[in-house]
């Protein structure tokens, strides 16, 4: 990284109102997070916060219990991520167990349908005698495809989580957490967790109708908690109070293997164990396997996956995104390469780096652009928009922000203050997608380094690992490792605990070419312990004149053969002498 990394100690946010048998380090671990009361710890389903305020569920429940009642054919159209593979998915199963007999799916194709509702995708959709179209994780920006269906006399129920432009589509409903008027106290909800709202609100609806008898089964809406978790974590949403509930028994699931086949196949091809699985191996060792199927192909194949009842079938797609995974890395690999490449020739031509950075190259793969603008982001510590060619002239960015600047605001400010440049936008706080002529390429980059000049400073520049705190040397065992990985589900917005210390370099070797493993020993006395830092900077380490180092660190248990035992993951080393 070319940015100083500093570290700070967090505080104390509210009054103590914990239990008082709470362990002192999970204590000052939650307060630190602003969990002040017993209540804010609650992981059951029954305090998630109830249906009822979600702005638009009775005409939304109203549309599907007719669809029901006449056999209507609904199409459910999500995004090509895993939050929209796992909305799909869930929709589709619940749909079908609460009497959905002419339900249907489709996922747009992302190289050639474009993003959400497009006219193509109604085109899709009207072709195969849809009667009711239902967007998932998608649809708050689709104008043009809410047209399309009308024109085809087709209704359309919107529901989605990304943030509302200055105007709304005109569907029959549009159900969003994130709407003005919306009073649901939570608008972290990922699709998942929408679709998810939706289906409860119709199963009471359907309830209080007697619809569920002999023939037809009262479904238990909790065993589809699984797909919650696993698009809640893979979107990266904040874990707000009623998050972490969703997470948390969807993760309790998947430990029980009360899990889809898909879901238990993926984790058996990322060699995880599924009895201790926690929701850092969803963001890293499931998501990115079946964004792959998104990224690279179409993320049918993932949508397949979710709903395939067959353990050999869903292994078999399993493997098949694990080879596209691979293809996806090695694709990243090389245009991260041209992307330091380019920047090389931007350091050439100006003195300072922009406050906030486009790339853009003729050869990079639109589906794997924002994974880069993520490397990159990390890499220089400030905003990036990186693009691919989208065809016909088109460019297709991918961004991704740093903490305290809203790129979807961003974004809507040069779209005001230069109409014309930005074709299309959407997203979120931390992450958007725009399309853009090639022509406005150049301007935009300009544009976009000028704004972020007006709305960003050095502090907000500075990259800051907050720690809570030092252990003491009794800390460094494996139940305390236990302690805190049970205290989660850690995520945005609810960070898994940093620590920091300073210790004696004992041993340094580098493994898989890229990860520095040592062995280390508390400064002031403690037991010897093993580290792992990650994706090293191979021209700083291993470098054997270092004998004192500072960290940042989590506690982890390294699993092998059966064995499980204490390591540091490593977030940040300083070199002390």
């Amino acid at each position: 990284m070319i940015q100083s990394v500093e570290l700070r100690q967090r505080d104390i946010r509210g009054q103590d109102y914990l239990p008082a048998d709470l362990p002192p380090l999970l204590k000052k671990i939650y307060l630190h997070r602003g969990v002040c009361s017993a209540a804010e710890l609650e992981r059951s389903v029954r305090h998630l916060l109830p249906f009822t305020t979600l702005k638009g569920l009775d005409k939304a429940v109203e549309l599907l219990h007719k669809a029901l009642i006449n056999g209507q054919r609904i199409m459910v159209i999500g995004d090509f991520d895993v939050d929209g593979a796992a909305s799909i998915a869930l929709t589709v199963l619940a749909l079908r167990s609460m009497g959905g007999h002419n339900v249907q799916h489709l996922v747009p194709n992302r190289f050639e349908d474009g993003y959400g509702l497009s006219p193509k995708v109604v085109e899709y959709s009207h072709v195969r005698g849809t009667q009711l179209i239902l967007t998932v994780d998608n649809g708050i920006s689709s104008h043009g495809g809410v047209e399309c269906a009308h024109r085809y006399g087709i209704p359309v129920l919107i529901t989605d989580h990304h943030l509302p432009g200055e105007t709304l589509p005109e569907a029959e409903v549009i159900v969003n957490p994130n709407l003005n008027d919306c009073a649901f106290p939570s608008r972290t909800l990922a699709g998942v967790g929408v679709a998810f709202y939706v289906m409860m609100a119709l199963r009471a609806h359907l309830r209080k109708l007697n619809w569920f008898d002999t023939k037809l089964a009262e479904p238990n809406l909790a065993e589809l908690l699984d797909l919650v978790a696993l698009g809640t974590v893979a979107d990266l949403v904040p874990l707000d109070f009623n998050n972490r509930i969703l997470v948390w028994q969807g993760i309790n699931r998947i430990r029980a293997n009360k899990c889809r086949p898909g879901i238990r196949a993926l984790i058996e091809i990322a060699n995880r164990d599924m009895s201790h699985l926690v929701a850092n191996d969803l963001t890293f060792g499931i998501g990115p396997r079946l964004n792959a199927a998104g990224r690279l192909n179409d993320m049918s194949a993932g949508v397949a996956l979710l709903l395939t009842e067959d353990i050999e079938h869903a292994r078999m797609l399993a493997l098949e995104l694990n080879m596209l995974n691979q293809k996806r890395k090695e694709i990243e690999q090389n245009m991260q390469s041209e992307a330091l490449s380019l920047f090389m020739k931007l350091t050439h031509q100006q003195t300072d780096l922009p406050l906030g950075l486009a790339f853009y190259h003729p050869t990079w793969h639109q589906g794997v652009i924002g994974i880069l603008a993520a490397r990159l982001k990390e890499y220089f510590y400030r905003p990036v928009i990186a693009f691919a060619p989208a065809g016909d002239g088109m460019l297709k960015g991918s961004g991704r922000s740093i903490p305290r600047l809203h790129l979807y605001n961003a974004l809507e400010k040069l779209k005001r203050l230069y109409p014309g440049l930005i074709s299309k936008f959407g997203g979120h706080a931390m992450a958007a997608g725009l399309l853009l002529k090639e022509v406005h390429f150049e301007e935009f980059r300009q544009r976009f380094a000028e704004l972020m000049g007006q709305w960003l400073n050095k502090e907000l520049l500075q990259h800051v690992i907050w720690s809570d705190g030092t252990l003491q040397p009794n800390d460094f065992n494996i139940q305390t490792a236990e302690l805190l990985r049970e205290a989660g589900p850690w995520g945005k917005s609810f960070p898994e605990p940093i620590f920091n210390g300073k210790f004696k370099l004992l041993r340094q070797i580098l493994i898989g070419e890229r990860h520095l493993k040592m062995v280390i020993e508390p400064l002031g006395g403690g037991p010897l312990l093993n580290g792992i830092a990650f994706n090293i900077d191979t021209g700083l380490w291993p470098d054997k004149s270092v004998q004192q180092i500072q960290l940042a660190f989590k506690l982890d248990i390294n699993e092998f053969h059966g064995n499980r035992s204490l390591q540091l993951r490593i977030e940040h080393i300083w070199p002390l002498n």
